[in-house]
């Protein structure tokens, strides 16, 4: 548990906070990864750039055994194992296959259909700016606890790049983790925080339809294939939805659908796909049962045989209450109360998740709307970017829960 007499410390008697020469340097480093976006497991720059850095603050990271990403301890000697179980501070690194559409931007994109249209980089720039915090905090003995950096590839690859960051033994040693996720609908200088789901779980589904075709004039003989498959993309989402208790928010959506090349002909294979969301963890462990036997259903009664690809994504991250809580405590130590606001559940996934099925943590939602700014934005857009005094805020709030967040031996 975390110390009750540095529950409210005011901001200024918690050492970390971010400098004005750092910050510019976290500037520069931010624009120059957001210059040059790297897709999932291609993030070689990145991760090089990352460790350069570190390596710079006398730091010794290690890059995962993919090739990308890597971890870095701050505390103990490198082989000795902490006495307190370690913090974890997670970042995502790679970017997105979409054009940078920004105008008029210095710093826009200079890969072409590639862009960091999702935050990542400044996910990245926060962490490793706490990491520098942090580690000169630890040089002056002021480091309460060890700490792990984390640089993930590949979120934004299904099931993602959690996975194998697991495998890789990065949460070995760790108590807690934490990270942060650009929201465009919080204003700079404020964070979103929710305990309990703070995602949605997200799956992948596809669906072939087979059956035998023949003339338009003659339906009776064949699978009415078009038929068939119009009513899985009708009937299914609806079956499904009926099947759980509403409040789970079991959701099936068709992004795709194709059969047939020719007006008069039946054809003899169609396919769908589209993706599965749940709020709910237990709802989506059971969620692949439910959409299988209705597709099964409805095909089976249009005389079609199906094959169902169904393709786990991740389930929702799940803040765990005394991690959200020591974040809302971190923030209201810097910034005051005023700064936490209550964000709502969102139907979007994120492989921050999988860690959280192994060690409890809470994912904040980092406000980087410029003040003043009332256009709507969204993410995954060519034309996101982020307020960059967004980038001070977590590095203070890490540094903050850090500080604060001291084990009983």
């Amino acid at each position: 548990m975390s110390r009750e007499s540095e529950a409210d410390l005011p901001g200024d008697l918690l050492p970390g906070a971010l400098s004005e020469s750092l910050y510019a340097e976290l500037v520069e480093f931010r624009r120059d990864l957001h210059m040059h976006p790297e897709l999932g497991n291609q993030e070689f720059r990145t991760t090089a750039a990352i460790k350069e850095r570190l390596e710079l603050a006398g730091l010794r990271p290690r890059v995962l055994a993919t090739g990308t990403g890597l971890i870095c301890d701050i505390g103990p000697a490198q082989g000795q194992r902490p006495a307190i179980p370690l913090m974890a501070l997670r970042a995502d690194i790679d970017a997105l296959p979409i054009p940078d559409t920004k105008t008029d931007c210095p710093y826009r994109s200079t890969v072409p259909d590639r862009a960091h249209a999702c935050g990542h980089d400044v996910h990245t720039t926060v962490v490793l700016g706490a990491g520098l915090v942090l580690a000169d905090l630890h040089s002056k003995g002021l480091l309460p606890r060890p700490v792990r950096l984390l640089f993930q590839p590949a979120e934004e690859v299904m099931p993602g790049g959690a996975l194998g960051a697991i495998k890789d033994g990065v949460l070995d040693g760790v108590g807690r983790i934490l990270a942060v996720h650009c929201d465009p609908k919080v204003e700079a200088g404020r964070v979103g925080l929710r305990h309990g789901p703070i995602t949605s779980a997200c799956d992948r589904l596809e669906v072939a339809l087979d059956g035998a075709g023949g003339h338009t004039a003659r339906p009776h003989l064949t699978t009415d294939l078009v038929t068939a498959a119009a009513r899985v993309a009708i009937d299914v989402p609806a079956l499904v939805a009926r099947r759980v208790d509403t409040r789970v928010g079991l959701a099936l959506t068709w992004g795709r659908i194709e059969s047939g090349h020719a007006p008069n002909v039946i054809p003899q294979h169609a396919e769908l796909s589209g993706t599965i969301r749940c709020l709910d963890l237990e709802a989506w462990r059971e969620a692949p049962d439910i959409v299988h036997a209705a597709i099964d259903e409805v095909a089976t009664l249009h005389r079609a045989k199906s094959e169902i690809t169904y393709v786990r994504g991740v389930p929702p991250v799940v803040n765990d209450r005394e991690s959200t809580e020591l974040l809302r405590r971190a923030m209201a130590a810097r910034r005051g109360l005023h700064s936490v606001e209550s964000t709502e559940q969102s139907l979007g996934g994120e492989d921050f998740s999988w860690y959280l099925e192994n060690v409890p943590g809470a994912m904040a939602r980092l406000g980087v709307r410029a003040p003043g700014d009332r256009t709507a934005r969204d993410l995954h857009q060519g034309d996101f970017d982020a307020d960059e005094h967004a980038i001070t805020v977590g590095v203070e709030m890490f540094t903050a829960a850090v500080m604060l967040d001291v084990p009983e031996m």
